[in-house]
């Protein structure tokens, strides 16, 4: 079985209630707070869950910007990382759940990214999350599509069952 580590950054706390819930869906998984998390303690693990919320115009929640260069010294060979972002469709339409590029960008190359998804049911106007048609992980809106999160993170979390093993 995968060792898994779900690590969040959450401003407002709507992203860690988000990993909370997450947590509670995946079986034996670890949780921690980027605000206050040892990058050390972040070795022994197969499996990443990095969730952030998005601040702004698309920004990376402030706490990833002080941890992320130190994650990106990991050695991620052979591991894989599933993202999640939270943001506003509706007010945020131009870069929603766009921090997620971010964290993909600093680690792409050195992990095997899944949970990719499809924009299919969702309504923005553009995100610098989507790569290749899809989000390059989950998107959820807690202000406008609430009534989504629970189905979408299921479904997800069904895609991702054969890399959780």
């Amino acid at each position: 079985m995968s060792k898994i580590a779900i690590v969040y950054g959450s401003s407002t706390g709507v992203t860690k209630t988000i990993a909370e819930k997450l947590q509670t869906l995946v079986e034996g998984a670890e949780l921690f707070d980027v605000a206050d998390v040892n990058v050390e303690d972040l070795k022994p693990f197969d499996f990443y869950f990095f969730g952030t919320a998005t601040v702004g115009v698309g920004d990376l929640q402030d706490d990833w910007d002080v941890i992320l260069p130190k994650i990106e010294k990991l050695d991620f060979t052979g591991k894989k990382i599933a993202l999640f972002a939270l943001g506003d469709s509706a007010s945020f339409s131009t870069s929603f759940a766009g921090a997620m590029y971010y964290i993909y960008k600093a680690l792409k190359g050195k992990a095997e990214f899944v949970g990719a998804v499809s924009t299919d049911g969702y309504t923005f106007d553009e995100s610098d999350a989507v790569v290749d048609g899809k989000f390059i992980g989950l998107a959820l809106d807690e202000d406008n599509e609430y009534d989504l999160t629970d189905e979408r993170l299921k479904n997800w979390l069904e895609d991702l069952k054969p890399y959780l093993q």
